[in-house]
């Protein structure tokens, strides 16, 4: 199997033009989504994410998969997960996309999978921290100021190792 590395942080490699398949994640891809949040992490992309956590939140995930192609092993394409803050808000957390399957819509897909999950259990708005404001403006969401977020919002960042550096943006998409 093929990596791509840097600072010793790899994923595996997938064929770009792989079939997809997309899924609720498992326990078993938790080693997979963390190598692939870690690679963004890695480049400041990102916040790193703990197995730990990742085993706490699992069922937060969505996963595109790529199938195995051309002789070449599948893989996670992407993943993104809808984080329930309070009953009127979820957050839209740790979207990444392998590298080689940028640009081919899946980011988007994954976002409209947890809004349509926020949809069916009736969440009023999903909100999102993150360094891709143009990513999410086209996905329907705008910028707010981050004085304006829910309490819930703050009681989580207070865990965080950026807390009093944080440099991401608030981002909300009203869903009613």
């Amino acid at each position: 199997m093929t990596f791509l590395a840097l600072d010793s942080i790899a994923v595996p490699d997938i064929h770009p033009q792989a079939p997809l398949v997309t899924r609720k994640a498992r326990l078993s891809d938790i080693e997979a989504i963390h190598e692939l949040i870690g690679y963004w992490a890695a480049r400041g992309q990102m916040l790193v994410r703990s197995r730990s956590l990742l085993a706490e939140t699992i069922r937060d995930f969505h996963l595109v998969l790529a199938e195995a192609h051309e002789g070449k092993p599948g893989g996670l394409a992407g993943v993104c997960g809808l984080h329930l803050l309070a009953p009127d808000l979820a957050e839209v957390r740790g979207l990444a996309i392998h590298p080689h399957m940028q640009g081919r819509g899946l980011g988007k897909q994954l976002v409209e999978a947890c809004e349509r999950e926020a949809r069916d259990i009736a969440l009023p708005a999903l909100f999102a921290w993150t360094y891709q404001q143009a990513f999410f403006e086209k996905c329907g969401f705008v910028r707010i100021d981050k004085t304006h977020l829910h309490p819930k919002v703050w009681s989580e960042c207070q865990r965080c190792a950026f807390f009093e550096n944080c440099n991401e943006i608030a981002m909300l998409r009203e869903l009613t």
